[in-house]
C-alpha cells in the first residue's frame, strides 16, 4: 500500500510578475506626468533636463509597488488572507508612490 500526497498532484499556479509591474509603473507615470506637464516655465536653477529625474524615479517606485502586489498575490494563493494581502498591497503602493514623487521632484518642484 502506497499513499499519495495530494499536494503533489495539484498543478502549480503561475503568477505573472510582468503585468502588475507594468500597471504599477503606468499609474505612477500618469501621476508624475500630471505634475511635470503642469509646469509652464521651469526655474533656471532646475536645469535644462529637470524632467528626466522624476520621469525615471517615480515609475520605478510604482513598478516596485506592483512587484509587491505580485508577491502578496502569490502569498495569498499559498494561504495568506486575501483581504489583508490586498490592503497591504494598496498601502505599500501608495506610500511607495508618494516617496517616488517626493524623490523625483526633490530639488525642483518639491523644495
Amino acid at each position: 500500500m502506497t499513499q499519495k500526497n495530494e499536494l503533489q498532484n495539484q498543478p502549480a499556479q503561475q503568477v505573472s510578475l510582468v503585468k502588475p509591474i507594468l500597471v504599477g509603473a503606468g499609474i505612477a507615470l500618469a501621476v508624475i506626468l500630471f505634475f511635470v506637464t503642469g509646469v509652464d516655465e521651469a526655474a533656471p536653477e532646475w536645469g535644462k533636463y529637470w524632467m528626466i529625474r522624476p520621469l525615471i524615479i517615480t515609475p520605478l517606485a510604482g513598478a516596485a509597488g506592483g512587484a509587491f502586489y505580485a508577491f502578496m498575490d502569490y502569498q495569498s494563493s499559498r494561504g495568506f488572507n486575501r483581504g489583508l494581502a490586498i490592503f497591504l498591497s494598496v498601502v505599500v503602493y501608495c506610500v511607495g508612490l508618494w516617496l517616488g514623487v517626493v524623490l523625483g521632484l526633490d530639488g525642483t518642484m518639491w523644495n
